[in-house]
């Protein structure tokens, strides 16, 4: 007996603006969050273009949502209301708990030539 299962369902990028103007890709998202209940989103931020990534996610709260961004190229600073801060560099990963009331951001910086590459979940 093969413990092979069946593919269900095969998504396709979302090419979306997201912050104040990041070019990223969404794998899936608000439609698809039932179906990868308890996941909201997976974003794929890739770009060697500094203007697709540099105006960032300026300040905004998560009201106790998790998130997990692994960077695979560049930088990303970040910063909380309660003064906590530090950088996200190439090969990192951040397990991050946003709580109720706590607002945050998230600022790619990129890497020397000009790529920032990652995921978000």
């Amino acid at each position: 007996m093969s413990d092979a299962r069946k593919i269900q369902l095969i998504l396709t990028r979302q090419p979306t603006l997201e912050g104040a103007g990041v070019h990223l890709n969404r794998v899936f998202g608000y439609y698809e969050a039932s179906t990868f209940d308890p996941f909201l989103m997976l974003d794929d931020f890739r770009s060697d273009t500094p203007e697709h990534y540099l105006k960032g996610f300026p300040w905004h709260p998560h009201r106790g949502i998790e998130t997990i961004t692994y960077v695979l190229k560049g930088d990303v600073e970040h910063g909380d209301s309660l003064g906590n801060k530090g950088v996200i560099s190439s090969g990192d990963v951040q397990w991050m708990t946003a709580g109720s009331g706590i607002v945050h951001q998230e600022m790619p910086k990129g890497d020397a030539n000009g790529s920032m590459h990652g995921f978000q979940l």
